[in-house]
């Protein structure tokens, strides 16, 4: 069963690029990795502060390209796609007011906020990967899960770094409010001297 995508050009012929799921998975695990350093007790200060600053743009920007391409590849391929996605959109909705509230956090409730996050974002990533993923995987064919892939990861670098939870989460207005407000994010971030990517720390 097709995810119902336009052909992106092929690279010497065939398809190339990271597969969406494990492309996601990893991805999971990288983030559950920034939480549980984040709220390891022997974490210091400032490292924790640069640590939440990460988690909040990789996730921030993570969900970002779930609601816009994952979501709506589930919505059409699997079998009651459409009620597995808004559980997940209402979860998801959860982990960005976490993600705001641990963004405005100070040194001293940080923690705290941190482990709302980490204990959302554990439900977040085994939901993929014991509903979601697999039944992508089986049901779509490996060339769109690839096409997934690279539209999930052009997604990525054109998303909000930091959590909007009152922007639309569905396709099409996600796709065009969720670059616009990237911009704004973006230059925040440069003012700001904000650590966005898990490569910076």
């Amino acid at each position: 069963m097709s995810a119902h995508l336009p052909p992106l050009p092929p690279v010497g012929g065939e398809t190339t690029g990271v597969n969406v799921v494990d492309l996601i998975t990893r991805e999971h695990r990288e983030l559950l990795a920034l939480c549980e350093e984040l709220t390891a007790s022997g974490t210091d200060a400032a490292r924790r502060r640069t640590l939440a600053q990460v988690l909040v743009a990789s996730l921030s920007r993570h969900l970002s390209a779930e609601e816009q391409y994952l979501y709506p590849a589930v919505r059409s391929t699997v079998p009651d796609g459409d009620g597995l996605t808004t559980r997940e959109l209402q979860e998801d909705q959860a982990l960005l007011v976490a993600l705001r509230m641990l963004d405005a956090a100070g040194d001293g409730d940080r923690a705290e906020r941190a482990a709302n996050v980490a204990e959302r974002l554990h439900r977040h990533a085994e939901a993929a990967a014991g509903e979601l993923v697999p039944l992508l995987a089986r049901l779509v064919p490996v060339e769109d899960l690839i096409r997934l892939g690279n539209r999930f990861e052009m997604a990525e670098e054109a998303a909000p770094t930091r959590p909007h939870p009152g922007t639309p989460l569905r396709p099409p207005w996600n796709k065009v409010v969720d670059p616009a407000v990237a911009l704004v994010d973006k230059v925040r971030d440069v003012i700001g001297r904000r650590t966005t990517y898990h490569r910076d720390l």
